[in-house]
């Protein structure tokens, strides 16, 4: 795994990671407000978070034009992604704007940036906010309790930031100086200190810009839960320069110097570097913390008295295994207990990787223990125990991708792809089954990728290799009407109705053809029939016909919709009337005679299906389901259940309101979330419909966007109601 996938953003070349001299006083006393407003450079702001927490970015195509040239894509890149990974979220040219809606968010810190055509980046000039280490980044607080310290506290109530500069083999260095409200430089009592270290890729303003250090050391401190201290951040130290600096800080700042009110963290390799300290000379910090530390530092049992009688808290933090430092962890502790070293292990945290979501909550956990007795010296709450290392299988392992336990899917190309600057895979990962592209990093001769941790779900995925799609060609899966998606199914409980029944107890899907007086040829349906389907009983079967949306077929429902397993369960579990489900192809200039002249005489023909329309329904998604409702219009009463899946009513021109009233015993209907684009024009047709009197049925929005996680809730909903009084 690269650096860039390690600490959950893409670095340049040539941005610098230390805090020099360059820094002036001026400069650095501003750093402790780097998240202010600044002055924009356009009046309307690229960026909404809207009060439930979705992200709508609308991006001027013509200020694209004029710095990019001429692109063929815009992405949003940030730390979108699950565990708060690295991911790019594509943008819609719709118009004169790249737009694109993302979300709920969880509340934290996000940043990102604006990248065309993969290589070409610009910040956002409406953000005024800025990340001093990487001037291309803006970032976006979304609030929340979970997010609370991170959140900026009333104006004169918090700690001051200043700079510390000194010397260190004759270069000047500086570094970040955090104080307590209320901090006297004259006090007759010293204040305790923290040394808060970055690791490589990472800069000491990082701790500010992406950490959220002051307002989190402000936050705490205003709830009581931490000890009067001094806090200082710095770049990457080796020893000696470890030492110049505490001795600038004793020199300048009231602080106490003797290890017992010392402490040392750091992220990353210097996390692995505060360990060190404690285990080679013990008698510098009394509180020690690794977040995410990437190697084991060497230890000597010999050490281990001086250790445990100097060092009074030694605490271990990981994210999960997309973390670098899972297995570094795994081995350390094994290390710790087998030199008898005491120290205390955060656990697991199953939703964070390597980056500052997980470290802004490691040092949120670290700071209240220090300088003062705790009593709880367990994990995080939802915290796990790390019982064995991380390792998917070998290269070329198949098939793709690889499901490990937790949730976490490992994706792995072929080595078709050796020469490629630019992979990522592009799949249903974002919050409510939207869709971001995960980059990918070089392995060998592969590119590989470990995502996660994701819900039990259906999820479809491909490759995007130099901005070309491909297929994973070691997924034996199929869409048939979109070659280039692979699918895979993450067991789970919540996936239950998505899975397959026990071989022979489900129902079967065959292959209708008809002829298409429409389209002028044979076509297919696929019919599904419920179990125990009895072409000779009295009563005929009542009959849905469901249709798929634009681009897509007759296959989809089945082969992305999970249409079989869902009606399989839900026939099994007693929750649906016996029924038959014909899936048409909706592809067609004159729908109503499509349906109407085509599929409907061919399914009556072939299956015992009922023509009484009390036992027939109509419902489909997008423009099926825009084709629904278009055949509730011209011919209302012939079905008496229609739905329509993220699709709009139209007009009230020309409606027969009392026909459509009685002749319609359920009209239901569905959409996703602000996500969906449609989300609109649905909204506006609810109107329509009350001004018009049409009953109707709507439960509110399902979460997610224009896609598959959305209808396929959708069909788990409205199945189990239909032929029922």
């Amino acid at each position: 795994m690269t650096t860039e996938q390690y600490h959950g953003r893409l670095r340049r070349p040539g941005v610098r990671r230390r805090l020099s001299a360059a820094f002036t006083a001026g400069v650095i006393a501003a750093a402790a407000v780097l998240l202010a407003p600044q002055p924009a450079a356009a009046d309307t702001p690229w960026l909404a978070v809207s009060p439930d927490r979705y992200a709508s970015f609308s991006v001027p195509a013509a200020y694209v034009q004029e710095k990019l040239g001429t692109v063929s894509q815009v992405v949003v890149e940030g730390n979108f992604g699950p565990s708060a990974a690295w991911a790019e979220f594509g943008l819609t040219r719709r118009g004169d704007v790249w737009s694109g809606v993302l979300g709920a968010l969880k509340p934290g810190l996000y940043h990102y940036q604006l990248t065309a055509d993969d290589t070409k980046t610009i910040k956002d000039p409406t953000n005024g906010t800025s990340v001093a280490s990487d001037p291309l980044l803006s970032t976006f607080l979304v609030e929340g309790d979970s997010a609370r310290w991170l959140a900026d506290v009333p104006a004169g109530t918090g700690g001051a930031v200043g700079t510390l500069t000194y010397r260190v083999r004759g270069e000047q260095r500086s570094a970040l100086v955090w104080t307590p409200p209320g901090y006297a430089a004259r006090t007759p009592k010293g204040y305790p200190t923290l040394f808060l270290e970055s690791g490589d890729g990472v800069a000491a303003t990082d701790w500010l810009d992406l950490g959220r250090t002051k307002q989190i050391l402000d936050n705490l401190s205003a709830a009581g839960v931490l000890q009067p201290m001094v806090v200082v951040i710095a770049d990457s130290a080796d020893d000696r320069e470890l030492k110049d600096l505490r001795k600038a800080v004793a020199d300048h700042y009231r602080v106490l110097r003797d290890p017992a009110h010392q402490a040392i963290a750091g992220v990353s390799e210097e996390g692995t570097q505060a360990l060190a300290a404690a285990l080679a000379t013990p008698r510098q910090f009394g509180y020690v913390g690794s977040f995410s530390g990437t190697a084991a530092p060497a230890i000597d049992r010999r050490d281990a008295k001086a250790i445990n009688r100097d060092v009074r808290l030694l605490r271990l933090y990981t994210g999960n295994v997309t973390d670098p430092a899972y297995n570094t962890t795994y081995r350390l502790m094994k290390a710790l207990d087998r030199a008898d070293v005491r120290f205390e292990f955060d656990g697991v945290d199953p939703d964070g990787g390597a980056n500052w979501t997980t470290w802004q909550e490691n040092l949120v956990d670290f700071l209240p223990r220090l300088f003062r007795h705790v009593a709880d010296h367990g994990p995080s709450a939802g915290h796990q125990p790390l019982k064995r290392e991380f390792n998917p299988p070998p290269a070329g392992t198949t098939p793709t991708p690889f499901v490990s336990e937790g949730g976490f899917v490992t994706f792995e190309t072929t080595t078709d792809f050796t020469d490629a600057q630019h992979v990522t895979v592009w799949a249903n990962i974002a919050p409510g089954g939207s869709w971001l592209r995960v980059p990918m990093t070089r392995d060998g001769d592969r590119w590989r990728a470990t995502v996660g941790p994701l819900k039990p779900w259906f999820y479809y995925y491909r490759l995007i290799v130099d901005r070309v799609p491909f297929k994973d060609v070691s997924n034996p899966t199929t869409v048939t009407s979109e070659p280039m998606w692979s699918t895979f199914l993450l067991p789970g409980p919540g996936a239950r109705l998505l899975s397959d029944v026990p071989a022979g107890q489900g129902g079967k899907v065959e292959s209708m053809t008809y002829t298409s007086t429409v389209a002028g040829q044979d076509r297919t349906a696929l019919v599904w029939t419920p179990p125990g389907y009895d072409p000779g009983r009295a009563q005929p079967y009542p009959v849905l016909y469901l249709q798929h949306g634009s681009g897509q077929s007759y296959t989809d429902w089945v082969e992305m919709g999970r249409a079989k397993q869902i009606l399989d369960h839900q026939f099994l579990d007693g929750d649906l009337t016996p029924m038959v489900v014909v899936m048409g192809n909706g592809n067609s200039s004159n729908f109503n005679k499509e349906l109407l002249e085509n599929i409907v005489p061919t399914a009556r023909a072939r299956y015992h299906v009922s023509s009484d329309p009390s036992q027939q329904a109509l419902a489909g998604l997008s423009m099926g389901g825009g084709q629904a409702l278009g055949v509730l219009r011209a011919y209302p009463g012939e079905f008496a259940y229609v739905a329509a899946l993220s699709a709009g009513f139209g007009s009230g021109t020309g409606v027969d309101v009392a026909a459509i009233n009685n002749g319609t015993k359920m009209l239901r209907l569905y959409v996703g979330d602000q996500t969906d684009f449609v989300y609109p024009s649905f909204m506006a047709s609810l109107t329509t419909l009350n001004t018009l009197g049409i009953r109707y049925e709507f439960d509110g929005v399902t979460p997610g966007p224009h896609g598959w996680d959305v209808w396929q809730k959708n069909l788990i909903d409205l199945a189990p109601r239909l032929f029922k009084r």
